[in-house]
């Protein structure tokens, strides 16, 4: 069976909110087994990661970069890392940051090269960006217009029951089953 594990941190709730999207997309996909956990659960969870065919990662944007609850996780994974124990295994990303911008395409990149680092196979977003002409609106999937990952804004001011908004989220749920039906099409091929 196809495993797919997603490892996120979130220090407010609102990017446990888009892991929980992604994990919704990921479970859309038949016969695919899905593997949950915060960046502190995956260092207890190594061997569940190397049975995994994709790893999907996901961290709020502070300060223009990954949490730093999720940069322990990158570096505990050295070890991985020093006998190439992720090497061709599916990745993919995702981030959520309180600015509409919020630098989040800098944590996608800081993401993506980490899963370079491992030798991984990374998966972008393929929605063409929403919310980009007069005839869109904030409900448009994709609408902050990333490529590298799934984006998602949530306001400084409050809770996770408030944001992401729903088309952030939807737009999480297609990354999670776009990722779980590549990484199934690669386990099915072996």
């Amino acid at each position: 069976m196809t495993q797919v594990s997603i490892v996120y941190h979130s220090g407010y709730g609102h990017t446990a909110e888009q892991a929980k999207a992604v994990a919704r997309g990921v479970e859309k996909v038949a016969g695919v087994k899905l593997h949950l956990f915060t960046a502190e659960e995956a260092q207890q969870q190594w061997d569940a990661l190397k049975a995994s065919d994709a790893i999907i990662f996901g961290s709020p944007t502070y300060m223009g970069s990954a949490s730093a609850a999720f940069k322990a996780f990158m570096e505990a994974s050295s070890e991985k890392w020093y006998v190439r124990e992720w090497k061709d295994k599916i990745a993919a990303g995702f981030t959520t940051s309180a600015s509409q911008s919020g630098d989040k395409l800098s944590t996608l990149i800081q993401l993506a090269v980490f899963a370079a680092q491992h030798g991984m196979i990374w998966v972008g977003q393929d929605l063409l960006p929403g919310n980009n002409s007069s005839k869109g609106s904030v409900n448009d999937l994709n609408r902050l217009g990333g490529f590298l990952g799934a984006m998602a804004q949530a306001n400084a001011d409050q809770g996770p029951e408030f944001g992401p908004i729903p088309s952030d989220l939807l737009t999480a749920e297609h990354l999670g089953e776009r990722v779980a039906t590549i990484a199934k099409r690669f386990s099915e091929s072996k």
